[in-house]
């Protein structure tokens, strides 16, 4: 994989799209979780949320892919975006602090996921002089 300064993550519980860019080229990385999250229905009267619990083990897959990036951002359509960022405060605050953004975005193509990293970035970078 080709070290670039950017990256923008795409993260659902089913899949993550990793892609590091510049301005003329960028690489896309497909990390999928060991085990899926599937759906956990929950019953009235039992004990326990009914919600999965978060897979530390991908989000420290997605972490591997961006190790490398001076500037991330971290999107997507649900909570597994803030449970990212959440791993990332917990067991890689050196990779958390080059997170410059979170933002819901739904399914894009990987053509739009680096087209929004590239606008994203513009303006961001822009920002920081």
């Amino acid at each position: 994989m080709t070290e670039h300064f950017h990256a923008i993550v795409w993260i659902d519980h089913h899949v993550a799209r990793v892609c590091s860019f510049n301005a003329d080229e960028a690489e896309v990385t497909i990390v999928r979780p060991d085990r899926p999250t599937r759906h956990i229905h929950h019953k009235a009267n039992t004990i326990g949320s009914g919600h999965a619990e978060e897979d530390q083990e991908f989000y420290a897959a997605v972490a591997e892919r961006l190790r490398h990036a001076g500037a991330v951002l971290i999107t997507g359509p649900a909570n597994s975006k803030h449970e990212l960022v959440k791993h990332l405060e917990q067991f890689q605050p050196e990779l958390r602090a080059r997170v410059v953004g979170v933002e819901s975005l739904d399914h894009p193509t990987d053509g739009e996921l680096v087209a929004y990293g590239r606008e994203y970035f513009k303006a961001a970078d822009r920002m920081l002089g």
